[in-house]
């Protein structure tokens, strides 16, 4: 049972980081930004939502690894703080900037 429950998380933790990396596309969407803006709604904010959940899930599971090797705040900021920025900060239909100041997304406010 627990190998069971092991492998589960560790394949929803896999697939969901692959996701992620999918929802933030690198290329111009195209088409009318009301369809833009649906897609993000109804497909990428629901994905990242999941994602953001796995990704905190992960981080809790690095911790162990990244406290010795002091490297906690760069896998929250991979793991929780982008994925959340992604999902929850940024204007619906727009792939690419996130935050108040509008930088692009996953670049932390750099």
């Amino acid at each position: 049972m627990n190998k069971k429950l092991i492998a589960t998380m560790t394949a929803a933790f896999l697939l969901s980081s692959s996701t992620i990396v999918s929802a933030q596309q690198t290329e111009p969407v195209t088409g009318e930004r009301g369809s833009d803006m649906a897609a993000d709604l109804l497909i990428v904010r629901p994905i990242g939502i999941i994602g953001s959940v796995f990704g905190a899930a992960g981080f809790i599971i690095s911790l162990p690894f990244t406290i010795p090797s002091g490297t906690v705040g760069e896998a929250g900021r991979a793991m929780v703080v982008n994925p959340l920025e992604y999902t929850f900060y940024r204007p619906l239909g727009d792939f690419y900037h996130c935050g108040r100041d509008r930088h692009v997304c996953g670049g932390g406010g750099n």
